[in-house]
């Protein structure tokens, strides 16, 4: 499973984040505390936002910890609202165009978790991504589609729904092949102004979910940044967590726990 952490509030440079926390991202890609796989070491991605309209990206093949690259980008970019992704594979091949975050436009996309049998069912998942949409679909992962998926039912106008809609469709196909392996699904989406979190499984094993408000900012992502964890909320499964500036509310989203029911 990968880890990500995601960040709003005022403006710091990423290396505060990524290298400098107790349990930063960069340390849980060699030693995650909250999942079974320990190293996530196939690539790296980060997305920010600036003074532009789009976000910035940044894909890498290489280990977060081994990348040169990374901690001078770190040291230099300061940002209010950026997402970082430590990348284990489920079975799609490491490259950059299969590191997250994805984006469109002004939006940003992570996810940890897995579709359940996605190689039986991925022929039918890319024939509902609209044609419109099709050339954005840069390389082979099941995050990937969700991302266009929830683009096509309606992410731009009504996150909520479109996430909800989109795990439904998925759902359904896995449902139809008689796929038994689960649907799991904790992610993170912003439009540059705020960020929704959402953790969701289809079994009673969603990936890990944590948010923190400090005085000036919010960090939300799959491991505390603090080995104590005092202070983090685990956001239970079902629910989607609301972020904006420094505030955040948890919430219930019934269309999901009606599909983990």
């Amino acid at each position: 499973m990968c880890r990500w952490m995601a960040y709003q509030g005022e403006e710091v440079y990423l290396e505060s984040l990524l290298f400098e926390q107790e349990h930063s991202l960069v340390h849980q890609s060699l030693s995650a505390k909250k999942s079974e796989v320990t190293v996530n070491a196939d690539g790296f991605g980060l997305g920010w936002y600036d003074e532009r309209s789009e976000p910035g990206l940044y894909h890498e093949i290489l280990p977060a910890w081994s990348d040169s690259n990374l901690k001078s980008l770190a040291r230099h970019i300061k940002s209010g609202l950026f997402f970082a992704h430590v990348r284990a594979s489920t079975g799609t091949a490491t490259s950059r165009s299969n590191c997250h975050p994805f984006s469109y436009k002004n939006w940003l996309f992570m996810h940890n978790g897995q579709i359940g049998g996605y190689e039986s069912i991925r022929y039918q998942l890319d024939r509902l991504i609209p044609e419109s949409l099709y050339g954005e679909r840069q390389g082979a992962t099941d995050s990937e589609v969700i991302f266009l998926l929830m683009i096509a039912n309606g992410l731009e106008q009504d996150p909520e729904q479109a996430i909800a809609d989109t795990l439904a469709q998925i759902l359904d196909l896995m449902k139809q092949k008689d796929i038994q392996e689960p649907l799991r699904f904790t992610s993170v989406v912003s439009n540059g102004d705020e960020m929704i979190a959402i953790r969701f499984s289809s079994d009673e094993q969603a990936p890990s979910l944590y948010c923190k408000a400090f005085d000036t900012h919010i960090v939300i992502g799959s491991e505390p940044l603090e080995l104590s964890n005092q202070g983090w909320t685990l956001v239970p499964a079902g629910h989607i967590a609301k972020i904006k500036g420094n505030q955040y509310q948890i919430q219930a989203l019934p269309d999901l726990m009606k599909l983990s029911a």
